[in-house]
């Protein structure tokens, strides 16, 4: 039956290998308990998930967004820049003066870094202390 399905599906997913990305994640899904779309017919999951995209009860689009969705590890969020007068304005950032007080916090000018001085301050960090979490 499985052969069938697939052939089935061809029409709907042109490539072979994206099908079997789709239908394998969909699989995953219906094995980690999410509802499926159709009649079981006493079929195991990877069956389950190719009849669903034949029948079209599943967008192959819909699939492929959550599979890459799953994927993704970092998901950039594009938040618009603070404005640099309002930080300075609410003290969030210190600006560097020409008088140096021995009282106040050293500040960073990372605008006039030089490379080198950048380079020394990386080889002055030190790595994380391995445990045994990872």
């Amino acid at each position: 039956m499985a052969r069938v399905t697939v052939e089935d599906c061809i029409d709907k997913v042109d490539n072979r290998f994206e099908l079997v990305l789709l239908a394998s994640h969909r699989a995953r899904q219906i094995s980690q308990g999410a509802a499926i779309t159709i009649d079981r017919d006493n079929d195991k999951n990877p069956v389950v998930a190719l009849r669903e995209i034949a029948d079209e009860t599943l967008s192959p689009d819909d699939l492929k967004e959550d599979l890459i969705h799953s994927l993704q590890k970092h998901v950039e969020v594009d938040e618009p820049e603070p404005d640099p007068a309002a930080l300075i304005a609410a003290g969030g950032v210190s600006v560097a003066s020409d008088v140096e007080d021995e009282d106040a916090p050293e500040t960073v000018n990372f605008d006039q870094m030089s490379e080198e001085e950048l380079l020394a301050g990386i080889e002055g960090l030190v790595p994380p202390e391995k445990s045994d979490d990872y």
